[in-house]
């Protein structure tokens, strides 16, 4: 998974923010998180630009706000030069290299707050005291991003398909991931080994099972 440094993405409504990570640019385009008809599923709406200015000997950043009566939505109309290489897998361009690996490349774009279609999982009761609230803490101060993929009802409407995103929290799921205890971390291991060599395929409520479903079921 992969951002742009200069493209960045708030919630609706949200300021821009005062201070960005050092890896974006000098120009960074802000876009407003507006959420669609399916829930996690969004748009992203042009609303600032963010320029660098130095000129005091310190860094910061001065924020233009665009015209709103013309919306401008960010889609993904041009693919690479080499789209003939690539398969579309959900979110990701999977990349078929000349050697033995292949390479799956989702497009995102950072979002450095959490996003209040979330808002109740920091505050969410745990019965057994997992994650930790400093686990909590790390995983909401990194924000979100949003990748390119349509609702599947969408998924055939030109329009829809090119401007449609989606929350992901996948930074989030890493950093609960590592905070398993080793058995548990051994126990997803081996459920995934089982649906990757098709040992529960036999078994009709196990019909399409994925690696997706053993990890939320984990978690």
């Amino acid at each position: 998974m992969h951002h742009r440094s200069t493209q960045l993405a708030v919630p609706r409504g949200h300021p821009p923010p005062t201070q960005i990570p050092a890896e974006f640019s000098d120009y960074v385009q802000v876009y407003e998180i507006v959420d669609s008809d399916f829930p996690g599923y969004v748009y992203l709406v042009l609303r600032y630009l963010l320029t660098e200015c130095t000129d005091d000997g310190t860094c910061r950043y001065t924020c233009f706000t665009y015209d709103t009566g013309n919306k401008l939505y960010l889609s993904l109309s041009t693919r690479p030069p080499d789209v003939d290489r690539q398969s579309i897998h959900g979110p990701a361009l999977q990349t078929k290299n000349t050697t033995i690996l292949s390479v799956d490349c989702v497009r995102c774009v950072r979002c450095l707050s959490w996003p209040p279609q979330a808002a109740d999982w920091p505050t969410r009761h745990r019965n057994y005291g997992w994650p930790d609230s400093a686990t909590v803490d790390r995983v909401a101060n990194d924000g979100c991003d949003v990748v390119h993929v349509a609702h599947r009802h969408n998924r055939q409407d030109e329009w829809e398909s090119e401007r449609q995103w989606r929350l992901s929290f996948s930074r989030a799921e890493i950093v609960l991931l590592n905070s398993w205890m080793p058995v548990q971390q051994i126990v997803c291991h081996m459920l995934r080994v089982f649906v990757k060599t098709e040992l529960l395929k036999d078994s009709d409520s196990s019909e399409g099972l994925s690696n997706y479903h053993i990890k939320t079921s984990m978690m």
